[in-house]
């Protein structure tokens, strides 16, 4: 899908393109790429005449290499954004390719972005831009307030794992936890922990995606700011995400003690259990095998008399054993 995005009244328009010669109609600042087709490479070459990397969406890049400058002046950055998906969280390989040297090339002051599925933040930002007249005025401050949308993005994701794991700790601080209720609550604090390690890497990517734009001189005075204030953004995330991996290991710890005490009651009653049936075993024992002669046969009361006896001793334990609430 080919969509490009043209300014009109300080608000961003988005068209799709379906031909070469729709696209010969617009002068766009963002040309976006979502899963492209040969076809739309082709047009975007000879119009444009960029050539878009083969492995512009490659996951084994090297870090080293995601962010780099080209001898035309060609600014190339790959950076993830999250999608807080809740069956399936993620992260999207997107590659940015942006020229503000070259006056010969078509691609001068042009965005273009290659990604394979919709990310969230995009929507974010189109939604954004139609309702906000000069929130955008050039092809840099897309790819800023893309990079603004997803620290932003973040942000709500990790209040929406405050709100999650306030309705576990209820549950686990409840103090009856059974087995089934443990499984469910592991089972969410798993989630948990993943999704804050996406966040924070994600805002870790971001962190070096905008740190790249800085040092490559391409911002203004008002943008590096801008930037600069994106950079004190994902900082302040980062407390967040330690504080909530300080809460998922606290929930966790405490779930499995739950469980512990749960697997100690069980073991508990086979204790007192084995502790109790152990005088009428002896009992056994001795009455089995100190008589001269079998009991039943001289004396009429032996076995009635035997029986009592062992009951009486596992009833006793069982009583020291109440009266003390080893029982409960």
């Amino acid at each position: 899908m080919l969509n490009i995005f043209t300014l009109a009244n300080g608000r961003l328009f988005q068209e799709e393109i379906e031909s070469l010669e729709e696209l010969s109609q617009f002068q766009p600042i963002w040309v976006d790429l979502e899963s492209p087709t040969l076809e739309e490479k082709r047009w975007v070459k000879q119009y444009y005449g960029l050539s878009i990397p083969e492995d512009a969406m490659d996951e084994d890049i090297e870090e080293s290499a995601r962010f780099y400058k080209e001898d035309n002046g060609e600014l190339h950055i790959r950076s993830d954004f999250l999608i807080a998906d809740d069956d399936e969280p993620r992260t999207v390989r997107v590659a940015f390719i942006l020229n503000q040297e070259n006056d010969e090339l078509k691609s001068k002051g042009v965005l273009f972005s290659i990604h394979d599925e919709d990310v969230p933040v995009f929507r974010l930002l189109r939604m954004r831009a139609r309702r906000a007249p000069g929130l955008i005025e050039d092809a840099k401050e897309v790819l800023l307030k893309l990079f603004d949308a997803d620290a932003e993005y973040s942000a709500d994701t990790l209040e929406g794992i405050y709100d999650e794991l306030e309705k576990v700790s209820n549950k686990v601080l409840s103090g009856d936890v059974t087995d089934a209720m443990a499984s469910e609550v592991l089972g969410a604090i798993a989630r948990h922990e993943d999704m804050n390690g996406r966040i924070r890497r994600n805002v870790m990517d971001t962190r070096r995606a905008v740190s790249f734009m800085m040092r490559s001189k391409m911002l203004n005075g008002e943008q590096f700011e801008e930037a600069r204030q994106i950079l004190r953004d994902i900082d302040s995330l980062d407390s967040h995400t330690a504080f909530l991996f300080d809460k998922i290991n606290f929930l966790m710890d405490a779930t499995v003690g739950f469980i512990n005490i749960n697997q100690n009651k069980i073991i508990k009653i086979f204790s007192v259990a084995s502790v109790a049936l152990l005088p009428p075993t002896l009992i056994a024992s001795l009455y089995g095998m100190n008589f001269k002669y079998m009991p039943e046969l001289d004396w009429s009361l032996g076995y009635p008399y035997a029986l009592a006896l062992m009951l009486a001793s596992a009833l006793v334990p069982m009583w020291y054993f109440r009266k003390r609430g080893w029982l409960k």
